[in-house]
């Protein structure tokens, strides 16, 4: 276990990895996906009030950076017509199912079971991205799904109190982005066919 001050280092990097993704969208490099990060921003800022009356501590600050910073990217996707990523029936239906997903888990309101549904709800809306990170790594950044991995990672080194609600989230976050990550980076489809 490390000092939970390195939470700050971990975001330092979220952040500085997370302009770049900005910038490329702007110029219209990357392609998000509009229901990803849609999802992306709604689910952890509804799971981040919900820490926050639940008293949790400097570990919500990852909550509300993995739903702030989407925010901002869903909507700087709105800027260049370039950064247009074509929303597909499965994207509406991995969307859709993250909706009910998260009104699942305000209704349940029971603590580790709301926690579940945020990660399920969560992880459908990034299905569009993985799916599109797999097929077409061209237009994403790896950068700033490392940069969340690492922030995710720290964060999870140095949690005190190993029980669902203090790891769940950060452990779900580091294993999501690392597929992602891994994905683009090293265009696996695009690997493994010359493997095969």
């Amino acid at each position: 276990m490390i000092n939970e001050k390195f939470i700050y280092i971990g975001l330092l990097v979220f952040l500085i990895t997370s302009l770049s993704y900005f910038i490329e969208t702007i110029n219209g490099k990357v392609k998000p996906n509009k229901v990803t990060w849609f999802i992306w921003s709604l689910a952890p800022l509804i799971a981040f009030f919900s820490q926050i009356k639940q008293r949790v501590g400097l570990e919500s600050l990852l909550t509300f950076m993995m739903g702030f910073v989407p925010l901002l990217i869903f909507l700087v996707s709105f800027v260049n017509k370039k950064s247009y990523w074509e929303i597909e029936k499965r994207d509406l239906i991995c969307g859709f199912l993250a909706i009910i997903g998260l009104i699942l888990w305000q209704i349940t309101k029971i603590g580790n079971i709301a926690i579940i549904f945020s990660i399920i709800s969560d992880f459908l809306g990034a299905l569009p991205t993985v799916i599109k990170s797999y097929n077409h790594p061209e237009t994403e950044a790896s950068l700033i799904f490392l940069g969340s991995l690492i922030y995710a990672l720290i964060n999870l080194l140095t949690i005190k109190n190993w029980n669902f609600e203090n790891y769940s989230f950060s452990l779900y976050i580091f294993l999501l982005d690392l597929v992602i990550f891994i994905f683009i980076r090293f265009k696996l489809k695009k690997l493994l066919k010359k493997l095969i």
